[in-house]
Order: structure tokens, then C-alpha cells, then sequence
């Protein structure tokens, strides 16, 4: 299992960040490698759904969201199988937002697991930065580029 901690301090009430991190649909803006999700249930406070990791690697995910608090995702069907949990926690007038997954790679993916651990490492550290722009309404434009995504690096057939 590869384990990855990211963290970062949000200058916003707890109820707009989770807000934000709460809106499952929008979790595409904010996690690159998604491409595309489908919604299987919603009941209570569990989603069951598959994405679409770059073009072609489908995964599902089960995911509990505790209110105010924690958003738990476990991949159970894919590419990656593990967890990722994003934490809020608040902290005299800041939320303390920590990103902590937890994966191991199936498949093709598990060759390239440096590779692809050095990727999510990355692409979790600007999840979290896009999280607090957006938590604290902050809007900078970014250039845009051409990129590939560790998930386009293969095909694996199901």
C-alpha cells in the first residue's frame, strides 16, 4: 500500500469548505485524473458510483460523508483500490483540510507504481490548493496545457 498525506490551512468557515468538498459532481475540478462520473446510488450519507480515471480506466467507489467533518472514499473495483479520506478540522478561525490516501495499484499500474504514486502526490497537492481557492473565493486563472495523466500511460481490458 502506498500511503500520501497532503495538508493545507483554509481561511474559511467550515461550512463553506464543505461546501465545496462536499459536491461530489464537481470533484472532477478538483481531481484531475477523473474524467468522468456516474452516480449509481445516494442513500443517506453513502454514494456509490464509478469514475473514469483519464480515458479509459473505470473504478467504483463507495464513499460515506460525515457532515462538517470527513468524506471517506473506498475504491473497491479498478485501477486503484484503497482509500482516500479528506478530513476538515477546525482550528481557531482556519479549517485545517487533510488529504490522506491510501492505495494500492492493480494490474498495470502496479509496474508503474513510483511513477504513478509521484502523480497522485502531486495531483492530491493541487486538489487541495484548488479546494482552498475556492473555499476562500479566490479565482486565479491558470494557463492551460496539454497533459497526460499516469492513467493514459496504459489499457487494461476488464
Amino acid at each position: 500500500m502506498v500511503e500520501i498525506k497532503v495538508a493545507i490551512e483554509i481561511n474559511a468557515p467550515v461550512d463553506k469548505v464543505w461546501e465545496v468538498v462536499s459536491d461530489l459532481d464537481n470533484d472532477i475540478k478538483f481531481w484531475t485524473a477523473i474524467t468522468s462520473i456516474r452516480n449509481f446510488s445516494s442513500e443517506n450519507n453513502e454514494v456509490k458510483r464509478e469514475v473514469t480515471l483519464a480515458k479509459t480506466n473505470k473504478c467504483l467507489q463507495t464513499i460515506t460523508l460525515y457532515p462538517r467533518g470527513k468524506i471517506h472514499t473506498e475504491w473497491t473495483k479498478g485501477t486503484i483500490k484503497g482509500t482516500k479520506d479528506i478530513i476538515l478540522t477546525p482550528r481557531n478561525n482556519t479549517i485545517y483540510l487533510e488529504a490522506v490516501l491510501d492505495y494500492k495499484f492493480t494490474g498495470m499500474a502496479g509496474f508503474m507504481s513510483r511513477k504513478i504514486t509521484k502523480d497522485i502526490q502531486n495531483e492530491t497537492q493541487r486538489a487541495v490548493e484548488l479546494i482552498k481557492e475556492k473555499a476562500e473565493g479566490v479565482n486565479k486563472s491558470l494557463k492551460m496545457e496539454d497533459r497526460k495523466h499516469w492513467a493514459d500511460m496504459y489499457y487494461e481490458k476488464e
